[in-house]
């Protein structure tokens, strides 16, 4: 029982770490604690994977929670591209989590991981870009960013995320800072957390087996204050650290990052 405890916190503080630096709630991070974890705790083999990405998004709740506040704080957020994103993560988070449920495991499981090599791929190919500073940012207002919200939720609950893989990278191409869209990313991922978190636990497609006490619908609430509490600890000196190193270095931070973590969920039983 301590040793599932233990990789639960040390995943949570790094989760939170990498959500104050990325703009991400560390979802696939937790969610390769997870699925090493849950088997320990009583959840059923077959129901692993599910219950994984279901408690990673209870979690990213507190963590983007903690890293969001820390960016408002700094006043760098881009609350007009928010309110256009917004609408549209929260039917795609919701969305998405439902889908999430009539996948099996095995697809489950490798749609993670091809999006976490997809995206690293994606991060690489577009730091030279990162590299070349704008002289004058830009604010994105267009209703485009609804359904693009939309995508971005739906997918994020699907694979335990809160979307910050794509949403840093969308901002930065419409011309927004890095740091700018790292700071509306977190934003965004509370948005997309807390929308897929109640479709999980309020699911009209019931988990086929019994899960232990302590779970609501899909989520398994001990394992995710667990995450939580680890995360939220130290996802401020993220936040510290993501205003203090450029661009390009948030950039490639990210793409090994998703590497390191498709690697851990294709690797997973």
């Amino acid at each position: 029982m301590l040793v599932p405890i233990i990789v639960l916190l040390a995943a949570g503080a790094s989760a939170g770490f990498l959500s104050g630096l990325l703009g991400i709630g560390g979802g696939l991070l937790v969610v390769a604690a997870l699925s090493v974890a849950l088997p320990a705790l009583g959840i059923p083999a077959r129901q692993v994977i599910h219950v994984s990405v279901a408690t990673a998004m209870a979690a990213n709740v507190l963590t983007l929670a903690s890293s969001a506040t820390a960016h408002v704080r700094r006043g760098s957020v881009a609350w007009p591209t928010w309110q256009w994103l917004a609408p549209g993560m929260v039917v795609g988070g919701f969305a998405g989590a439902h889908i999430a449920q009539l996948l099996s495991a095995q697809a489950l499981r490798w749609i993670i991981a091809g999006f976490c090599a997809v995206m690293a791929w994606r991060m690489a190919r577009g730091s030279k870009r990162a590299r070349d500073p704008s002289s004058a940012e830009h604010v994105p207002r267009s209703p485009w960013l609804l359904p693009a919200g939309t995508g971005i939720g739906a997918l994020s609950a699907v694979v335990g995320i809160g979307g910050g893989s794509m949403t840093v990278p969308l901002l930065i191409s419409l011309g927004v800072k890095p740091v700018r869209a790292v700071s509306t990313s977190a934003v965004c991922g509370f948005t997309i957390a807390l929308s897929s978190a109640l479709s999980y636990a309020l699911t009209v497609h019931a988990p086929p087996q019994p899960l232990p006490w302590g779970s609501v619908g899909y989520l398994y609430l001990p394992a995710a204050a667990v995450a939580a509490a680890g995360s939220m600890a130290l996802a401020p000196v993220g936040t510290r650290l993501a205003h203090s190193i450029s661009g390009a270095a948030l950039t490639r931070i990210f793409a090994l990052f998703l590497l390191v973590v498709g690697a851990l969920i294709a690797a997973g039983r």
